[in-house]
């Protein structure tokens, strides 16, 4: 299980391994995160970057390491990574890249409740979500074809898992729509039933009551709590 740490903001994390580099102010930190494309990658609200930094620093994980001047602009503040910072900014990584975390995307969201949507309108729009992921592979796959050659890969490597995980729902939601196609996917008579009557099957009922007496369902939740 990973540990629960002071912050638990991305940025935050993206902030110290940028200062892990070199000393910067936050309006370079900033930059540096748009050139090298993070946001495609973490959450990025560059206007709250500077209470990042600020909860950095109460946290001893920054602090100031000098100041700026460039022309006539203003002085700037320039910030480094503490020794406290740099151990923070390693475990947590390391746990980000060995501890699996429990997540909830929006799509899973939505398929668990799908049957709130009548069969023919849910598989039009699983088949208008796989017509736009395949516009978004493709989009990338190009630009990783430009970039070849001209950056390390492992400039690129967040790109490539990314493109891997969409190609993965891909073929998992081309699957499903086949199955549903063919009718092979169990239920898939009752949910018509259901959206065509109003009337949650009897069959399904008898389920949730056998669940709820034999205490699966709470062994499920409590085993998923230990994944």
């Amino acid at each position: 299980m990973a540990k629960r740490r002071k912050l638990s903001n991305p940025l935050a994390l993206a902030v110290m391994a940028t200062l892990g580099e070199r000393a910067m102010h936050p309006y370079e930190i900033a930059q540096v995160l748009r050139q090298r494309g993070k946001e495609q990658s973490i959450k990025i609200n560059y206007g709250s970057l500077y209470t990042v930094v600020q909860n950095l620093e109460k946290h001893g994980f920054v602090q100031v390491a000098g100041t700026q001047r460039q022309g006539n602009r203003p002085e700037r503040t320039l910030y480094g990574l503490t020794g406290a910072g740099r151990v923070e900014m390693h475990d947590w990584l390391a746990d980000l890249v060995a501890v699996p975390v429990r997540e909830y995307p929006a799509f899973e969201a939505a398929l668990s409740l799908i049957l709130m949507l009548p069969p023919d309108e849910a598989v039009g729009l699983l088949q208008e979500r796989v017509a736009k992921l395949e516009i978004q592979v493709a989009a990338i796959r190009g630009v990783l074809g430009k970039l070849d050659g001209d950056l390390p890969r492992m400039f690129l490597i967040e790109t490539e898992y990314q493109v891997h995980m969409i190609e993965a729902e891909i073929a998992w939601t081309r699957g499903f729509l086949a199955e549903v196609a063919e009718g092979t996917v169990s239920g898939v008579a009752e949910w018509r039933s259901w959206q065509e009557s109003g009337e949650i099957p009897g069959e399904w009922a008898d389920i949730e009551k056998q669940v709820a007496d034999s205490g699966i369902g709470e062994q499920f939740r409590e085993h998923m709590k230990e994944l």
